[in-house]
């Protein structure tokens, strides 16, 4: 049952619908504003909102999406509370639809929520929070069309002069890159760089774009000629750190990856936010795969993960995150814990959109690293190869899930499983033929075989490789 009262009627810097007053609605704007650029001001802006403002319908969706795309389940109570505060609230068209999203994902329900924001942009394709939301949603789902096609829908609706226009083409970018055009993503991002060049979502699109190409000379030149715009002060700061300590290792240079990692990407004043905590794991995870000496880093990595291993699940692709550290630290029980929990969450059942992520790509995902922690090398390809081509179902990037395909490959490698492992570095090479990593395995994979001429001449491609990118 709705509220009957109104408030007062005006509409926000995009000509969407809003109930409040004009200071509410300046609020609003100021923090949707700092949204887009992933600013950190969004967070006291939009908390002055809601203490200032309860009754604003907006108010509570602004904090209830930031509480939800943090993807940590202790922030799920807070929107649901603001859930139900937006519901004693008189609200709009606008403000129901708004309302539908948050309650759908505080729900347990991604997908509803992601088709929420779908149909509400349809009516109020400006709506800008709306858009920013879908496409995080996009993301944490795996949906590449989407994440291509919601801002699409969306740009034509926009004058070219409004000043966010060119962020909305920034998230194009990233979501034509998930998309496979990779052409296309770099073009995009570089105007939206060039309207904005501090838009660290375009700067993420373009480094993705030059990931995905094994164009790791050009990808350490573009993060580094562009620091000043991404490197401190952003939201975003963590995640492009990694993406350029991702560089360095395909260069080579190790001493550069743990010298970000110590910097930039987990140290003793870290947050210990889960979308930090993913960057950590992976990055220490690829340095497991390839025997390298974490340093002991993986220990107080896994401690901040064992804080929530107890925890209702919420999302899959952290749960694996949170099995990597533990494995990588030696805890391999306590990681098989995690395992037995997902396992009986799953055996549970339910309709949530986790409970599915979790039973088709979580659980299998989660016993592979363990059994990759334990030598068991066949059993992780077991786990692994029947899941591959379907990844991208519990979310993240093509980047950030490769880590999976290399666990993959490393275990076919260890297993002697070669007809696998020759396959795995062909498709690689057929792809990226500059990449060190696919070179450096296909050395691997020759010498095991006894063909050492062959060998040493992969081993040379790679060394030309690493040096072009260090250089």
């Amino acid at each position: 049952m709705h509220a009957t009262t109104t408030l007062a009627s005006g509409r926000d810097q995009h000509e969407n619908p809003m109930g409040g007053p004009s200071e509410a609605i300046a609020l609003y704007d100021r923090a949707v504003d700092r949204l887009l650029r992933y600013h950190p001001e969004v967070v006291d802006v939009a908390t002055t909102l809601v203490e200032q403002h309860a009754d604003v319908p907006m108010a509570g969706a602004l904090m209830a999406y930031l509480s939800l795309t943090s993807t940590d389940e202790p922030d799920v109570a807070t929107a649901v509370a603001l859930a139900e505060a937006m519901a004693a609230a008189p609200m709009n068209d606008r403000e129901r639809a708004h309302h539908a999203a948050v309650s759908a994902w505080a729900q347990g329900d991604w997908v509803g929520a992601s088709q929420a924001l779908d149909g509400l942009l349809q009516r109020w394709p400006r709506d800008l929070l709306a858009l920013q939301v879908g496409h995080q949603l996009d993301f944490f789902l795996g949906d590449a069309a989407n994440l291509r096609d919601r801002p699409g829908r969306t740009l034509l609706s926009l004058d070219p002069a409004d000043p966010h226009t060119a962020f909305v083409r920034g998230m194009q970018a990233f979501g034509l890159e998930e998309a496979g055009s990779y052409a296309e993503a770099e073009d995009a991002g570089l105007a939206a760089l060039a309207v904005n060049p501090d838009d660290v979502w375009a700067v993420h699109a373009v480094t993705h774009a030059h990931e995905m190409r094994g164009r790791v000379a050009e990808g350490i030149g573009f993060l580094r000629d562009r620091e000043i715009d991404w490197g401190t002060g952003n939201l975003f700061t963590v995640h492009n750190w990694w993406h350029l300590a991702l560089f360095h290792l395909e260069a080579g240079d190790l001493e550069a990856v743990l010298r970000i990692y110590d910097d930039q990407v987990h140290n003793a004043a870290s947050d210990g936010v889960p979308l930090e905590m993913i960057d950590a794991s992976a990055l220490l995870w690829r340095l497991h795969l390839d025997g390298q000496d974490d340093g002991g880093r993986f220990r107080p990595l896994a401690d901040a993960w064992a804080t929530r291993t107890d925890l209702r699940p919420w999302y899959a692709f952290n749960d694996l995150h949170a099995v990597m550290a533990l494995v990588g630290a030696g805890r391999i029980a306590d990681a098989e814990s995690v395992v037995e929990r997902l396992a009986g969450y799953v055996h549970l059942g339910g309709s949530g959109t986790n409970v599915a992520m979790t039973a088709e790509i979580g659980l299998p995902t989660c016993r592979a690293a363990v059994r990759f922690g334990q030598g068991r090398y066949d059993d992780a390809v077991d786990e692994l190869l029947p899941i591959r081509r379907v990844l991208q179902h519990f979310g993240g990037s093509h980047a950030q899930r490769d880590v999976l395909q290399r666990t993959l490959l490393e275990s076919a490698l260890r297993a002697g499983r070669t007809d696998l492992a020759r396959a795995l570095i062909a498709e690689r090479l057929a792809v990226r033929e500059t990449s060190v990593y696919g070179w450096t395995q296909q050395a691997r994979l020759l010498e095991a075989q006894g063909r050492d001429a062959e060998a040493s001449s992969a081993s040379a491609t790679a060394a030309a490789m690493r040096a072009r990118a260090g250089a």
